[in-house]
C-alpha cells in the first residue's frame, strides 16, 4: 500500500510499505477513506525529529471503512463505516473508566513515561503506524473506533477522529462562565472549532491570529478577531476589548512553535542540528519551548480565571511566570484529549443537517495521498489561504 512516510526535518514521502495485518485478536483493518494532516504533525515536520525513525508511518486523523476484524472484535463488521480516534484506549482498565481516556494503562507507553499511545506519533508514544496511509490497522478495535452513518461525505464526521473532541475538550477545560468570555489564541483548526463551539455554547469569543485566511474564516462564523500583526500588544488589546480585566478564560490553541520567542526558537533549531542520540534526551531533559502564546495567554486571562492548553508542548524546563500566575490565581488545565468522552455530546451536532458548528466550512484544501510532501509544505508555509487539508487514498 501507500503510505506517507518520514525521513528527516521536512521530508516526507509517499512510498510502498507493506500492508497491515491482524496482530492481535481485538485488531481491526480499515480502508482509508479520508486523513487529514494535523498542525501536531507539523511539530514531526520540524522539531520533533529526534524522536522519529526513518519510514516511520505519520497520521493520526483516519477514518474508513471496516476490511478485517479480530476474533475479539464484536462491535465491529467489515463494510463498517468508522472513525478512528488519535489515541488508542482500552476503554476497560482504570484510567478509561475515569473518562481519561488519553492516559490509558493498557496502552500507556511505560519505556518513556507518557500516556495512552497514538497513531503515527513518535516513539515516545508507541511508534505505532499512523493514518495517512491507505490502510490502518487499529489496535484495541473492540473499543475505539467510532461508527458514523453512511451517506454524508467524510468531511461531516472526519474531525471526530482528533480536531472535534480536541476542541471541545479546550472549552470544557476553559470553564467559562456562563454568559462568560474567552480568548482563543491560534486560529488554526483546533482554534477554528474552539472559537466555535465556545460561540454556541453562548459565550463570547475573540479569536487571535496573524495568518488573513484564518481571521476571515473565524469571521464568517461570528468570532470577534484581532489580527495579531496589526497590534503591538495582544493582551493590551483584549484587555480593551474587556473593560480592562480580560477575558474570564483563555484557550492557548498554539503550542510549542509560538511566533515571538526567538529564544526558543533559537534553541530548537540547535537541537534539531544534533545527532538524535544526543538531541533526544536533551529535548526530553532540557527543551524548551517558544512560550509567547502561553505568556500571552497568562497576561490575557482575567484574575481568577483559566486557562486551558490544548496546543502541543514538548519542553521539560520552561521557565513560567509563577509570581505573575500566582499573584492573578489563575486557574490552568491542559492534556491531550479523551476522545470517546466527549463523542456522545459532538455527535447530534454532526448529524444535524443545519451544521450547527460549520464543520463542512472548515477543510480549505483536499489532495490526493500522492501530494502529501507538497500539502505538508504548504500548511507549514501558511500558503494558498490553507486552514486544513485533508488526503484521500
Amino acid at each position: 500500500m501507500k503510505a506517507v512516510t518520514w525521513h528527516g526535518k521536512r521530508d516526507v514521502r509517499v512510498e510502498q510499505v507493506p500492508d497491515p495485518e491482524i496482530k492481535e485478536p481485538n485488531d481491526a483493518v480499515i480502508k482509508v477513506t479520508s486523513t487529514g494532516i494535523c498542525g501536531s504533525d507539523l511539530h514531526l515536520y520540524e522539531v520533533l525529529g529526534p524522536f522519529m525513525q526513518e519510514g516511520d508511518i505519520l497520521g493520526h486523523e483516519p477514518m474508513g471503512v471496516v476490511e478485517e476484524v479480530g476474533a475479539q472484535v464484536t462491535g465491529l463488521k467489515p463494510g463498517d463505516r468508522v472513525v478512528i480516534p488519535f489515541n488508542i484506549s482500552c476503554g476497560h482498565c482504570h484510567m478509561c473508566g475515569l473518562e481519561l481516556y488519553a492516559q490509558c494503562e493498557t496502552t500507556q507507553v511505560r519505556e518513556h513515561g507518557m500516556g495512552a499511545a497514538l497513531f503515527g506519533y513518535t516513539r515516545l508514544y508507541g511508534q505505532v503506524p499512523g493514518g495517512q496511509a491507505e490502510y490502518l490497522r487499529v489496535p484495541q478495535a473492540q473499543f475505539g473506533p467510532i461508527k458514523v452513518p453512511d451517506g454524508p461525505p467524510d468531511e461531516r464526521f472526519v474531525f471526530l477522529s482528533d480536531v472535534l473532541p480536541t476542541s471541545w475538550q479546550a472549552v470544557e477545560w476553559a470553564e467559562v462562565p456562563e454568559g462568560g468570555s474567552v480568548t482563543v489564541l491560534g486560529l488554526g483548526p483546533i482554534g477554528q472549532m474552539c472559537a466555535r463551539i465556545a460561540r454556541h455554547r453562548g459565550h463570547r469569543v475573540i479569536g487571535v491570529d496573524g495568518v488573513p485566511a484564518r481571521l476571515e474564516m473565524a469571521r464568517r462564523h461570528g468570532i470577534e478577531v484581532i489580527d495579531a500583526s496589526d497590534v503591538t500588544d495582544v493582551p493590551a488589546a483584549i484587555r480593551d476589548l474587556t473593560s480592562g480585566r480580560g477575558t474570564d478564560s483563555v484557550i492557548d490553541a498554539v503550542g510549542m512553535e509560538a511566533h515571538g520567542s526567538p529564544g526558543g526558537k533559537l534553541a530548537q533549531r540547535i537541537t534539531g542540528l544534533l545527532p538524535d542520540a544526543v538531541a533526544a534526551p536533551l529535548m526530553t531533559h532540557a527543551g524548551v519551548d517558544r512560550l509567547a502564546a502561553l505568556n500571552q495567554a497568562i497576561e490575557s486571562v482575567r484574575r481568577g480565571g483559566t486557562i486551558s492548553v490544548i496546543g502541543v508542548y514538548g519542553g521539560m524546563t520552561d521557565p513560567l511566570p509563577m509570581l505573575r500566575m500566582f499573584d492573578k490565581g489563575i486557574a490552568l488545565r491542559m492534556g491531550q484529549a479523551h476522545v470517546k468522552r466527549w463523542i456522545d455530546a459532538l455527535m447530534p451536532l454532526l448529524t444535524d443537517d443545519a451544521d450547527p458548528l460549520g464543520v463542512m466550512d472548515l477543510t480549505t484544501h483536499t489532495m490526493p495521498l500522492d501530494q502529501a510532501p507538497q500539502a505538508y509544505e504548504m500548511f507549514q508555509k501558511k500558503r494558498d489561504g490553507v486552514v486544513k487539508i485533508l488526503l484521500t487514498p
